[in-house]
Formats: C-alpha cells, sequence, structure tokens
C-alpha cells in the first residue's frame, strides 16, 4: 500500500501534534511508501503567507525528507482527474489530493471526514 498524507496530517505528524491519533501514527509507520504532495507544501506556503500558520516550508521539506516521505508532485492528469470528481467538496487542495490518490491508486489519510465520500481510498483519522 502507498499513502498520500493531508495536509493537515503532515503538519501534525512534523509538529507531534496529539490530533494525529496512535491508529494514525502506526499505519503511517508501517507504511513502506508515503507520500506529501506538492500540493500541500504549496497549501502550507499560502497559508503561512497569510499568517494563518507559522510554518517554515524549507525546515518542513527538509524533515519530510529526513522522515523518508517522498514527494508527489502535481501531474496534468492530476489537475484533469479533478475535473472528474463530483463537487462533494469545494476545497481545491483537497479536491487535488483526492484526484491524486484515485489517479495513483494511494490510499489518502485526512482528518477531513467529508473526503470519505469520494472514494474508498481515503481513510479517515
Amino acid at each position: 500500500m502507498r499513502l498520500l498524507l493531508d495536509t493537515h496530517v503532515i503538519i501534525w505528524l512534523m509538529e507531534d501534534d496529539s490530533r494525529l491519533n496512535a491508529e494514525a501514527r502506526k499505519l503511517i509507520a508501517s507504511t513502506q511508501d508515503v507520500f506529501a504532495s506538492s500540493a500541500s507544501i504549496w497549501e502550507i506556503a499560502i497559508k503561512t503567507r497569510l499568517g494563518k500558520l507559522r510554518i517554515d516550508g524549507e525546515r518542513l521539506i527538509l524533515r519530510l525528507a529526513q522522515a523518508g516521505i517522498g514527494e508527489l508532485h502535481v501531474t496534468n492528469s492530476h489537475a484533469v482527474a479533478t475535473g472528474r470528481l463530483p463537487l462533494l467538496h469545494r476545497d481545491p487542495f483537497d479536491r487535488l489530493l483526492v484526484a491524486q490518490a484515485i489517479s495513483e491508486t494511494m490510499r489518502l489519510l485526512t482528518s477531513d471526514a467529508q473526503l470519505a465520500a469520494y472514494s474508498e481510498l481515503v481513510t479517515v483519522v
């Protein structure tokens, strides 16, 4: 199994936040191929610039690499796949993560229960 981490999951994992429960931590630790989407890093950069987050992006990507978390680039195919998704959720970053998970046959680990309606590949923690 390959695992794609939602933006909140990335932040919680890197900050050792208690909102990331033991079940999620165990799943991440036991999965060999764990990825963070470049879309999540983009979202974090935007929210940091807007003052909604206080995260050093350079340090974050270094820590992800040190943790063995791979980078999943956004492709044209991923972008097109967002247009095939029903409008169950309006957040463009979340929709892109769902499209990536479906396109790449990866399990998306998220805290957003609304995303589960898109696919059985979405795991809510």
